[in-house]
């Protein structure tokens, strides 16, 4: 059993997200939003985005953090500003003893809606499918979900190919080692 945050970064609003991983079943805990003061200064919303932060993490217990990665936005300014949002989640992870992981939206995307080019209506739905919510979440705790749900995938992955029997190998895309 591990608990994963999901973090959706913005100096406005930063969405969030917890899913308890139960073997290979994901079960919904809680999400929402960070919503920081419309006309407050950028370090009184990254602030904001911080206290918040820190009070998921200290009344859920999350084992593992997982962000997106920034990206080029539409301009310099709101890369930055994004990259200040995503700065300040990851120091009330890291202060609070959790590590994190980093995806890129289009992998995301790709995770949870089988294509990187997905719309964030298409992300919403299938958060709601994969997670059986009774509706969608608001898009920026459903891409905070999605975060999570491909930071599960993605361990699920690796864990299932570390775990792998020490005899097996692969040659020229052939298992090898294992008696049928």
């Amino acid at each position: 059993m591990t608990l994963i945050l999901g973090i959706d970064p913005g100096s406005r609003v930063t969405g969030y997200g917890v899913i308890n991983n139960i073997g290979p079943r994901q079960e919904y805990v809680t999400s929402g939003c960070i919503r920081t003061a419309v006309n407050s200064t950028l370090p009184s919303r990254l602030n904001e985005i911080f206290t918040g932060i820190t009070q998921i993490i200290t009344e859920f217990m999350p084992d593992e953090m997982a962000i997106e990665r920034v990206f080029m936005a539409r301009s310099a300014d709101s890369a930055l500003k994004l990259g200040q949002a995503r700065g300040a989640a990851i120091v009330a992870a890291v202060n609070q003893g959790l590590t994190v992981h980093e995806y890129e939206a289009r992998k995301v995307k790709q995770a949870v809606v089988g294509t990187g080019a997905a719309s964030k209506d298409q992300v919403q739905h299938m958060v709601r499918t994969l997670l059986d919510l009774p509706g969608n979440p608001q898009q920026d705790a459903a891409d905070a979900l999605a975060i999570a749900l491909c930071h599960i995938n993605t361990r699920f992955s690796i864990d299932r190919i570390a775990g792998a029997d020490a005899g097996t190998t692969f040659r020229r895309g052939r298992l090898n080692g294992i008696s049928e």
